[in-house]
């Protein structure tokens, strides 16, 4: 075997795509070579030391937990139970974090989530997990916040739901404009009374 073979069995090596993890999710396939041509075309090496295992591994596997949320079977399971709840349920300071899909940057930040159960209600946990599992996508903040109410209310059965998010865009904050801002929407299902839209801001303002 002369010197110039194994230079090049080692190159090889090197750009061979890593093992495609088992089970359902994105296209590791396209995902290593999408990242590795994207890599290519920023003057940088991917066989460089650091770099590999970014194409091979890393981002890849980034990708396949930021698009969780269009896999049903990654949605967490919205079990509820009766309950003498009649009153609005407020659940504040759930962390957010998203793909802004115009830049995939990611954006992050905090909601605040409220819901008029029917004679059920599910476990607070859950609505954190929920929240968690609809920002595994790349997304728009004001989409992400619909989409959450919206969830939120047919997973339930709820009369009415409000969800707010605060968020921080890397977007506007590493390029762009360059300054952290805050952008803020909400989202309302239903008809909450007025007084339940004042107790949803107040439990808003508190947590702040």
């Amino acid at each position: 075997m002369t010197d110039e073979t194994t230079m090049e069995d080692a190159t090889e090596a090197a750009n061979a795509p890593a093992a495609v993890p088992d089970g359902e999710g994105i296209d590791w396939e396209k995902a290593q070579e999408g990242t590795r041509l994207l890599l290519e075309s920023m003057g940088e090496d991917p066989t460089a030391d650091g770099l590999e295992a970014t194409w091979q591994r890393r981002v890849p596997a980034l990708f396949e937990t930021f698009s969780e949320a269009n896999r049903e079977a990654e949605k967490p399971t919205m079990r509820t139970f009766e309950a003498d709840q009649e009153g609005l349920v407020v659940k504040t300071g759930i962390p957010v974090y998203s793909l802004c899909e115009h830049h995939l940057l990611p954006y992050h930040g905090t909601a605040h989530v409220a819901y008029r159960p029917d004679e059920r209600v599910v476990g607070l946990s859950k609505l954190v997990r929920y929240v968690r599992w609809q920002g595994r996508k790349p997304s728009m903040q004001e989409r992400l916040t619909r989409d959450i109410a919206d969830g939120l209310a047919a997973e339930l059965d709820a009369a009415a739901v409000l969800v707010e998010i605060e968020a921080t865009h890397m977007c506007e904050a590493m390029r762009g404009v360059e300054t952290a801002t805050t952008t803020t929407t909400r989202s309302v299902v239903g008809s909450p009374t007025t007084t339940e839209r004042e107790r949803f801001t107040d439990a808003v303002k508190k947590h702040e």
